[in-house]
């Protein structure tokens, strides 16, 4: 009923750029934040970025800051990172996700999650 599905993942080499997408589809529903997770294997699942879908306010972690940078297009219901300088430790599967409140980055707290695109960066 509700679709939230990536892409623009792939392979790359350390210090080239890729832009990801997650366009929502389906019914209507509720989204105060839009966020961007990744999970490389045998690790937890790590928040990347988020924006604000009414307001458009980003907010990032540290090993994001500089280098990605989230966005949105309301029209296309879609939300997009730009990630630039990719380094090796970015490589894992990147997910977007929905929250219907501002919530504290708790993966457990999002109303939908996409199906993730790999992105792999080689030295």
């Amino acid at each position: 009923q509700v679709q939230l599905l990536e892409s623009g993942g792939g392979l790359v080499q350390a210090g080239d750029s890729l832009r990801l997408s997650c366009a929502a589809s389906g019914r209507t529903f509720s989204s105060v934040v839009r966020d961007w997770f990744r999970q490389a294997p045998g690790k937890e699942r790590e928040f990347v970025a988020r924006i604000t879908w009414n307001n458009g306010i980003t907010y990032y972690s540290d090993s994001a800051k500089g280098r990605f940078t989230i966005s949105k297009d309301n029209a296309k219901n879609t939300i997009f990172l730009q990630m630039n300088n990719l380094k090796p430790e970015d490589t894992a599967v990147y997910f977007c996700a929905v929250s219907s409140f501002f919530n504290d980055y708790d993966p457990r707290k999002y109303d939908y999650w996409g199906q993730g695109t790999q992105v792999t960066v080689s030295s």
